[in-house]
């Protein structure tokens, strides 16, 4: 049993329960996969990053090896990540796409290592249902889709095959061209209007609802500004009655509001973020620097009342 999953029996809830005068808050509680629960009242999880990539904006090319990587696994374990999210394709805006063999050369070797030789939670964040199949066929139990199934809906049979839980994220366009989109007649209401669309979807593909987490998308074809009304206005986004995870770690908004482009010196800018995203309603943070978010997790889920 892996410690960092609080296992949890409870009833199948209908989806027809979650409508505006159902107790939406006691839904965004908890994420299933696999038989198992993510419990969010207890505490907000920390999802730590593992770009296996050459160009991400933030660690490409950091590590090399598969057992550089698999330090980096233990490291970010050791340092309190209940989530280890492995990224094989820079989804950084204006990145270009790789090959589905390209991406799985990256992933599979490190994957296949790693499941083996940690206990813990592990996602892979893929918009291609050929890296999903394979990711999930090794043991993965959430794949993180920045597309919402937009990119490729096939992902969405595999993750209901698996039972494993999927992440659904706001993006207007694929990441070479998603910042040439970031007008929208109504921010919160567009996006939220495209996570349902999304949930939508991935229960025709025969997804649990309970097994699905949402993504405003934070830096996905949006503006300095709109980032900062997402961060203000999250709450709104509980009303989709299911978890939502927020990913501002060293993102080039956080550089621009203080007016430092190094990427290294975004930490107490990233925290804020962070802080800010719990308050509001974020039961999952992406971040690259797991030991000092834990920390920030901590002192805010007490400022919460969390356990």
């Amino acid at each position: 049993m892996m410690s960092n999953v609080v296992i949890m029996e409870q009833n199948t809830l209908k989806n027809d329960q979650y409508n505006e005068n159902s107790d939406i808050e006691n839904c965004n509680f908890l994420l299933k996969f696999k038989g198992q629960s993510l419990d969010f009242s207890k505490k907000t999880y920390v999802m730590g990053i593992l770009n296996i990539t050459p160009d991400s904006f933030s660690d490409g090319n950091k590590y090399k090896t598969v057992d550089e990587y698999l330090y980096r696994i233990d490291e970010m374990i050791g340092q309190g990540a209940d989530i280890i999210d492995f990224g094989a394709e820079s989804t950084r805006p204006g990145s270009q796409p790789v090959t589905v063999e390209e991406e799985l050369k990256r992933l599979i070797p490190v994957l296949e290592k790693a499941v083996t030789r940690f206990e813990t939670i592990f996602s892979v964040d893929t918009t291609k249902s050929a890296v999903a199949k394979a990711a999930l066929q090794h043991g993965v139990s959430i794949i993180n889709d920045i597309s919402g199934l937009t990119f490729d809906p096939h992902i969405g049979k595999h993750v209901a095959e698996h039972d494993a839980a999927i992440v659904l994220m706001h993006t207007p366009g694929r990441p070479e061209v998603m910042q040439e989109h970031t007008e929208y007649d109504s921010l919160i209401s567009g996006v939220m209007d495209s996570l349902r669309d999304s949930i939508s979807r991935a229960e025709g593909l025969g997804i649990n609802y309970e097994n699905i987490a949402v993504d405003p998308g934070i830096g996905f074809g949006k503006t300095v500004e709109q980032n900062l009304e997402i961060l203000r206005n999250l709450n709104e986004f509980t009303t989709l009655g299911r978890p939502i995870l927020v990913g501002t770690s060293r993102k080039s908004f956080i550089g621009k509001l203080l007016g430092d482009p190094n990427v290294n010196n975004r930490v107490e800018g990233s925290s804020a973020t962070v802080t800010a995203a719990i308050l509001n309603g974020a039961s999952i943070v992406r971040v690259h620097d797991v030991k000092e978010m834990k920390k920030v997790v901590k002192i805010t889920d007490a400022i919460q009342g969390k356990n």
